[in-house]
């Protein structure tokens, strides 16, 4: 039986990938082994999002060529897409596909194990206007399933180089995600996480169909799904729709990741996000009136260029107003090919680290503020992991609305529903003790009593 082993760089939507592809290896008879091992074939899944994914993904693929010279070295994903010369330079890269056309690697594996020759299969990304369909049946390591719903974006901010690497937006047919949600759930997930490169702009590419309508669908139409998770959501995807949608519905969690990026108007202006402050404020003022107790997460980049001081404290305060749950906080980070690398007053990068440093400690101090109000609460968590080693009873997981918590519990509670009661709130994670496991009768009497 022939080997494959994989490496993945990057987002969530790389990971999901690398499941579809070894989908397709498995239903090829091939073994999958670890990636560190001997292996037949070795798949490196790049990202490109900056200048350092690039740099990581070819110390990635060199090991690989060391690790095994006889192997097939193919590289795939994003840094694949935007830069297959550089790639190809690298000796004993044998294959490379970019962000589509997945289906066609193992026939070009097979065709090089015949020619020897290199075979460099990326064509145009903008050219492409299809989904392209990937099945996961399950996911090697998780409890939470990710399900792909789109691909690609049309923002074009200043900052960013996915675009290029993904393409312009493109969305899955409905049947097909629903089809694939209800797959997950028989396969015994709790919980589906909703992701994409441009998540919620599922649909923009149709005519009677929109993100609104799959929430519903999904909500209706999956049978014994209990959690939908939106992995993000811009603040001008949240229309009054979807705002209802939410509000109705007793699935998706009290969770949205709304990306911000800066909280000054000019620096918001400077990147090419296509909103102001105002309006951001405007749409999680009225997300909030419909959802209360909804934690919501955000991206945060400091530092972009010519910003100063005053501009960033209008993002510090514009932070400290929404009073997120918890930040991302990234250094901006030059990235070759776009044209924030060009521009004029580029900052300081011990300034960028202070400044970093000063939007984490106040993510932090928001993170414990949200945390305390639901200090002695009960909530419902899915436990994911063990934490402290195989032996150690201490399980964590996630509640609806995004809190980690560890409490006492065995281990076949992994991936149920489960009542938690938190009995000390902190960050990075809460205390909790186990009250109960969710169950149908259970849920039956709680509405009766309630």
């Amino acid at each position: 039986m022939p080997t494959v082993a994989f490496h993945t760089l990057g987002c969530k939507v790389n990971h999901y990938e690398t499941e579809g592809i070894w989908n397709m290896f498995k239903e090829n008879g091939y073994e999958r082994v670890d990636f560190d091992r001997q292996s037949d074939v070795y798949v490196i899944n790049t990202c490109t999002v900056t200048n350092t994914g690039d740099k990581k993904s070819r110390q990635v693929i060199r090991r690989a060529v060391r690790k095994n010279p006889n192997a097939v070295v193919c590289v795939t994903g994003c840094y694949a897409q935007t830069s297959p010369g550089e790639i190809m330079e690298i000796p004993g890269v044998d294959v490379i596909v970019g962000t589509q056309n997945r289906k066609k690697m193992i026939d070009y594996i097979e065709e090089h194990q015949k020619t020897r020759e290199p075979i460099n299969g990326v064509s145009n990304i903008m050219k492409n206007r299809v989904f392209e369909e990937m099945d996961v049946p399950a996911f090697t390591d998780r409890t939470r399933a990710s399900l792909k719903i789109q691909e690609g974006c049309n923002n074009f901010c200043t900052f960013c180089i996915i675009p290029w690497s993904r393409g312009l937006l493109r969305s899955r047919d409905p049947e097909n995600v629903l089809e694939q949600a209800q797959n997950l759930v028989d396969a015994g997930y709790k919980e589906i996480v909703l992701t994409g490169i441009h998540t919620a702009g599922y649909g923009e590419d149709m005519n009677d169909y929109n993100f609104a309508k799959l929430l519903q669908d999904l909500e209706t139409k999956v049978d014994g799904l209990k959690r939908i998770r939106i992995s993000s959501i811009e603040a001008s995807q949240i229309t009054d729709e979807v705002i209802d949608v939410l509000d109705k519905s007793e699935k998706i969690v009290r969770h949205l990741h709304i990306p911000l990026q800066a909280g000054s108007d000019s620096v918001l202006h400077r990147m090419r996000r296509k909103y102001s402050t105002g309006y951001y404020k405007q749409k999680v003022d009225k997300i909030r009136k419909a959802l209360p107790g909804l934690a919501i997460t955000s991206d945060v980049i400091v530092g972009f260029p010519g910003e100063t001081e005053e501009e960033f404290m209008e993002t510090y305060q514009f932070v400290q107003e929404v009073g997120y749950s918890e930040l991302h906080v990234f250094p901006f980070s030059r990235r070759t090919g776009t044209p924030a690398a060009h521009m004029k007053n580029q900052v300081d990068e011990d300034v960028k680290n202070e400044r970093v440093n000063q939007m984490i400690e106040l993510s932090n101090q928001l993170a414990k503020d949200y945390a305390s109000g639901y200090e002695d609460e009960v909530l419902e968590v899915i436990p994911e992991e063990q934490v402290g080693g195989d032996h150690s009873n201490l399980l964590q997981g996630y509640t609806d609305n995004y809190l980690k918590v560890r409490f006492t519990g065995s281990k076949d509670l992994i991936g149920k529903l489960v009542r938690v009661k938190l009995t000390k709130a902190g960050y990075p994670y809460n205390e909790g003790v186990f009250v109960r496991i969710m169950d149908k009768a259970v849920q039956t009497a709680d509405k009766l009593s309630s």
